[in-house]
């Protein structure tokens, strides 16, 4: 006679400590790549592959917080289809807590810390964690891999 387990899977507990943990080696990460030049407009791109690169843009930027975007920029051979398969996160830099956290995911926006599975969009119950995670390996690719395109200022004349 076989024995089966038959309990029930334990459902997910989000853990706080984890979340934050890995918010804030983003952060880190996040300012390391923008090079502490937060100024709305500023853009900061890294090539990765001929067809492949990752720009973060800085949104907007106020006394504790900051607001960046960080998306996949590709070129595809089919018209139409670069906005559409390219990932785009919305991240927030909360300085005081020196955290960046992720709060739109393509068309995912205030992400929750839990989700019942299945549900109507089949995000993973902790969907939250698994998006903060994949920022930090976009990140972490950025600063290892990327290339940044320097442009050469030229050489200013002295009066004499």
């Amino acid at each position: 006679m076989a024995l089966t387990n038959t309990s029930p899977k334990p459902a997910y507990r989000p853990s706080l400590p984890s979340l934050m943990e890995l918010c804030a080696v983003n952060y880190m990460l996040a300012l390391k790549l923008l090079a502490n030049k937060e100024e709305v407009g500023e853009v900061r791109e890294f090539f990765i592959a001929d067809k492949l690169h990752y720009a973060i843009t800085v949104k907007e930027v106020t006394k504790y917080t900051s607001l960046i975007t960080v998306e996949q920029v590709q070129q595809f051979d089919f018209a139409g289809l670069d906005n559409l398969l390219a990932p785009k996160m919305m991240i927030r830099l909360y300085h005081d807590a020196q955290a960046a956290e992720v709060i739109s995911s393509q068309a995912i926006r205030n992400i929750k810390p839990k989700y019942h599975y299945p549900n109507d969009l089949m995000l993973l119950p902790d969907e939250k964690l698994q998006v903060n995670a994949f920022l930090k390996e976009w990140l972490q690719v950025c600063l290892m891999h990327g290339q940044v395109a320097i442009t050469e200022s030229k050489p200013q004349s002295r009066k004499a």
